[in-house]
């Protein structure tokens, strides 16, 4: 049976509170030295910080971990108006500085990637080093962009333990992978009054026309300063492993690395491989910045 989440966190010292980011009451959770490094992990669109339950204890052993819940998402406060990159990447510098976080190494899946990108791009002295597990914001498939659409919205529109979990097991290689636990955490997000509006506000970034003017450029991906380690897998429903190839050759010094046996969230599905990756990376010497 796998590991409960709250129980994989159980194994580390760690703290779950709500800090005000604008008018975001934001929720966040922090483990590790908070004289460390800091490591921020972001999840995907619609998700919440228990997407990295599995990976906070063995990253805290070297970091001070940052989770948190972006605007409109999770336990955070809910989204009245459409959320653009803009808003995430404004949202993501206000919470470092209410931490008290001057600069940090960022670790993003899907959405969070793409934050994690354009933050880079947009603030290159206020980051280290870039881990972009199975990343969106380079690619605009319609089909892959109604089935985030159709899934999501049903699983906030009607939150049965069924369509929540038709949702997830769409992230998976493995439908198992899908626990009654997560299933649980979930549904008692999307059943928050007013979080299937604040589902439509986040999903704006699946139209076409709205997704084409926030997508990655080739010149946000070559201001990344101090290189990125791109994860792709075997089975990511969003897109082939060589987007993730071709994302790595555009930043200076990416490294592009492949995990079987996973779909979206291959530091869920296959955890110890990618906690072993990320550590290792992050460990190696910090690039110089590129000049400009």
């Amino acid at each position: 049976m796998d590991t409960p989440v709250w129980v994989a966190l159980g194994a580390v010292a760690h703290t779950v509170d709500y800090v005000q980011v604008g008018p975001w009451r934001t929720r966040v959770l922090q483990a590790g030295p908070r004289d460390g490094e800091p490591l921020v992990l972001m999840a995907g669109t619609g998700g919440h910080l228990e997407a990295y339950a599995h990976n906070v204890p063995a990253l805290a052993t070297r970091y001070r971990v940052v989770a948190y819940d972006y605007p409109g998402h999770g336990w955070t406060t809910l989204a009245t108006a459409d959320l653009e990159l803009d808003a995430y990447v404004a949202h993501l510098a206000g919470l470092l500085d209410t931490l008290g976080i001057e600069r940090a190494h960022l670790n993003g899946e899907s959405l969070g990637g793409w934050v994690a990108v354009k933050f880079a791009a947009a603030h290159p002295a206020r980051v280290r080093r870039l881990v972009l597990n199975t990343p969106g914001g380079t690619m605009a498939r319609a089909d892959v962009m109604e089935r985030i659409r159709t899934l999501s919205q049903a699983a906030v529109d009607d939150p049965t333990p069924a369509r929540i979990r038709a949702r997830l097991e769409w992230l998976m290689a493995d439908p198992a992978s899908v626990t009654d636990e997560l299933v649980a955490i979930r549904r008692a997000i999307y059943a928050r009054p007013g979080f299937a509006r604040s589902m439509r506000h986040i999903l704006c970034l699946q139209d076409p026309d709205v997704r084409r003017r926030n997508l990655v450029t080739d010149d946000e991906l070559a201001a990344v300063p101090h290189g990125a380690l791109v994860i792709w897998t075997s089975d990511d429903p969003s897109g082939p492993a060589g987007a993730g190839m071709q994302m790595a050759k555009r930043i200076p010094g990416g490294r592009f690395e492949l995990i079987e046996g996973a779909g979206h969230w291959p530091q869920w599905e296959q955890r110890t491989r990618f906690n072993d990756l990320v550590l290792g990376f992050l460990a190696e010497a910090e690039l110089p910045a590129p000049r400009t």
